[in-house]
């Protein structure tokens, strides 16, 4: 049988240069792949180049992409169970902080306390139990600059509640335990208390470890700031009795009017603030005791402020009202004489304000000690009056001192009678009357002292003399 040319000249033309590897030039690391005519070199798996070993034959891969996943996948898998860890870490806690909250709550007495609001009526709409985050909230996590104040027990923030009301925040130091029940008893009675010239207790927070007080804003500061730090250029004498009047009526109606009494055992200047009408409010009940109707004193710890405190008390331990008559008495001489009550950088005999009063005023020489503006102000039976009561209220033996209700009425009845047109005038023609006294009495030498009498000439004030016959204008009794 006789073969086609073409078939033949196929067969005997086709020759396969990859059976033979020195008939091609593909790398030791190429595949050769065949094709009709020619060859095509391909690079194994894990190499790469053009596989020809005159060209850039096969270079081997260094494989990433393992290395790579494995790392992303480890990553991922450390990512997810840092976020699962973490998530779980925060569920735990806040359970933590819900249980001690809630710990906290019933420790702090929160039971007692919604018993004891819902038992009284309107006591839900005059008191509210804020929770720890409101007030968090509220101070921006109790901020430097929301400091209105630090005290011996606690330091006082500025905060806004939920309502845009502006609040003062007491976080207190310390809390005893023992006294849980009373504090209740006593949040909940000045929850009650309504009076014009009472800082306003709005509710508590009993979520932390020590009870917040929320408390009525009132935004013009401490008296004590009033007297020793500001220019005083608006505390004139007028100011200074109606502030005494409105603090004296304020403690009255704590001793005697409000549900049951309350002793402030505190009160100093640095406990009463003015409005922006400059109306004082008594302020800080943190060391207030309620006494019992059927009581009249209650033995307890001695607190209160040196220079303020009740020497009775403080050597007793016995806290009646009186000692809130003591402590006023000092606030009193602050209001007349513009000094501190205890400086240890006077003299010896001037370092206790209350004492050096008295003292002034045995050996006749008072408006040596008060303030130039109320010696200016002030009418002479006025500061007479007003020093008298003050030695009233510093008598040592509590007894022997007037109750809070006669000293604001003495107080607001001088006020009354010196707004009458012609006690001014009389007034005026005293003032008067005392500046020609002075001359003729400048030659004499006992009782002698200066003070400003008037300030219509044109210096601003005048200095005179007055002769203080200690029989007419202040008894010399000897202080007690």
């Amino acid at each position: 049988m006789q073969r086609n040319f073409t078939e033949y000249s196929a067969e005997n033309f086709y020759i396969n240069e990859c059976i033979n590897r020195d008939s091609n030039n593909c790398d030791v690391n190429a595949i050769c792949i065949n094709t009709p005519g020619s060859f095509n070199c391909t690079c194994a798996h894990g190499y790469s180049g053009d596989g020809k070993r005159d060209g850039h034959g096969c270079i081997k891969q260094v494989s990433q992409f393992p290395v790579i996943k494995l790392s992303l996948g480890l990553s991922f898998g450390f990512l997810s169970l840092l976020i699962a860890v973490t998530l779980l870490y925060f569920s735990i806690k806040r359970r933590q902080h819900i249980k001690l909250r809630e710990k906290f709550f019933q420790q702090n007495g929160g039971l007692l306390m919604k018993q004891q609001i819902s038992s009284n009526e309107g006591g839900l709409e005059s008191s509210k139990i804020f929770t720890a985050e409101e007030l968090k909230k509220a101070t921006n996590n109790y901020a430097e600059d929301r400091i209105l104040g630090r005290g011996g027990y606690g330091v006082v923030y500025k905060g806004i509640v939920p309502n845009q009301r502006v609040v003062a925040i007491k976080k207190s130091r310390i809390m005893d335990e023992t006294q849980i029940e009373q504090f209740i008893n006593e949040v909940v009675i000045l929850t009650q208390v309504n009076h014009r010239n009472v800082v306003k207790l709005l509710g508590c927070c009993l979520e932390t470890e020590v009870p917040l007080l929320v408390y009525e804003y009132v935004s013009n500061g401490t008296l004590f700031h009033h007297i020793h730090k500001s220019a005083l250029s608006w505390l004139s004498w007028d100011h200074r009795l109606r502030i005494a009047a409105e603090t004296a009526g304020s403690l009255a109606y704590l001793h005697s009017a409000a549900s049951k009494p309350i002793i402030h055992r505190d009160v100093k200047s640095a406990n009463i603030l003015l409005d922006n009408n400059y109306t004082a409010k008594i302020s800080d009940f943190g060391a207030s005791r309620l006494v019992p109707l059927d009581q009249t004193q209650v033995t307890t710890l001695v607190q209160g402020t040196l220079g303020y405190l009740d020497p009775e008390y403080f050597h007793t331990s016995q806290l009646t009202e009186k000692s809130d008559v003591y402590s006023f008495g000092v606030v009193l001489t602050e209001l007349m004489t513009g000094k501190k009550p205890l400086c240890p950088e006077r003299p010896q005999e001037e370092r206790n304000l209350a004492t050096y009063f008295i003292l002034s005023m045995k050996e006749n020489r008072l408006f040596q000690i008060l303030e130039p503006r109320v010696v200016r102000e002030g009418t002479l039976d006025q500061l007479q009056t007003v020093a008298e009561l003050v030695k009233r209220c510093l008598k040592l033996i509590s007894e022997e001192r007037p109750t809070m209700k006669e000293v604001a009425m003495q107080l607001e009845g001088l006020r009354k009678f010196t707004k009458h047109p012609w006690v001014h005038q009389q007034g005026q023609e005293e003032s008067v009357s005392c500046q020609e006294e002075s001359v003729s009495l400048m030659s004499e030498t006992s009782d002698l002292y200066t003070v400003p009498l008037s300030p219509y000439n044109t210096g601003g004030i005048v200095s005179g003399q007055y002769s203080l016959d200690s029989q007419t204008i202040f008894p010399a009794n000897s202080p007690r």
